[in-house]
């Protein structure tokens, strides 16, 4: 009989936590936008919209927006993008929202606190969201006293702990001191799946491909597990650091 006790109890634990992780696991699905009126003030205002407004902000809190960081986001509206039933209406909008939220800061207080309201009890939304902002900080290699005030900023604003926030920086910090390392130049081309002798081009069309297929995204990042995150993170900082070197041996800029 306490055998049978006992697993039922396992069964039940099981139950529990497969549960809570199902509910917190929570992914966007084109479902989800079915009945979306496509406006660029409705999108403003959804989460995703408020989302982008963020990485507007934080992309630009260093003065800049660099190559990859651009890329990154460009990705970012392509996922984003094929939610929605207009695809193209929305990537445009989409491109118009950061380009706008990236001019100014002073209501950064407030898309934050919309985005909150926006999220309700999602703590997997929102931490997620925070931990590819935090990238996006950290992707260029070096993380700004105007990236990392921002940063925590946002972490207030959407109710995240000191503690939540200093791990997903540890988290990412340690990453990119790891990924980013010296190479040999054509250990730089191998990477990008490229011989030395190819137009510059095709260096730059190859370099776009390799982000593009293992940069890590807050829509794909939605169910997937910190050990994706990491990988992704890793590799797409490896990708960089061999493009940064082949542009430098080029002359490209």
């Amino acid at each position: 009989m306490t055998q049978y006790f006992l697993l039922a109890l396992v069964i039940l634990i099981f139950y529990w936590i497969n549960r809570g992780y199902s509910r917190n696991a929570h992914t966007y699905s084109r479902k989800q936008f079915q009945g979306f009126v496509l406006t660029k003030e409705h999108l403003a205002k959804s989460e995703l919209g408020l989302f982008v407004a963020l990485v507007a902000k934080v992309a630009k809190a260093d003065g800049r927006v660099d190559e990859l960081e651009a890329e990154l986001i460009s990705n970012m509206f392509n996922d984003i993008s094929t939610l929605f039933p207009e695809p193209l209406s929305t990537k445009e909008l989409l491109k118009e929202i950061f380009d706008y939220e990236k001019q100014i800061s002073i209501n950064l207080d407030q898309v934050t606190h919309s985005l909150n309201e926006a999220l309700a009890n999602d703590t997997h939304k929102r931490s997620r969201m925070m931990q590819f902002l935090v990238n996006l900080s950290y992707i260029d290699g070096v993380l700004s006293h105007s990236e990392e005030a921002m940063l925590r900023q946002i972490a207030t604003g959407l109710h995240l702990s000191d503690d939540e926030l200093n791990s997903i920086m540890e988290q990412f910090g340690s990453l990119n001191s790891k990924s980013i390392k010296e190479s040999s130049i054509d250990q730089a081309y191998i990477l990008l799946g490229l011989s030395s002798d190819v137009h510059t081009d095709a260096v730059k069309k190859a370099y776009r491909a390799k982000v593009r297929e293992f940069h890590p995204d807050i829509i794909k990042s939605q169910g997937a597990s910190d050990e994706y995150l990491k990988e992704a993170t890793t590799k797409v900082q490896e990708i960089n650091a061999a493009y940064e070197m082949i542009k430098k041996t080029r002359g490209i800029g």
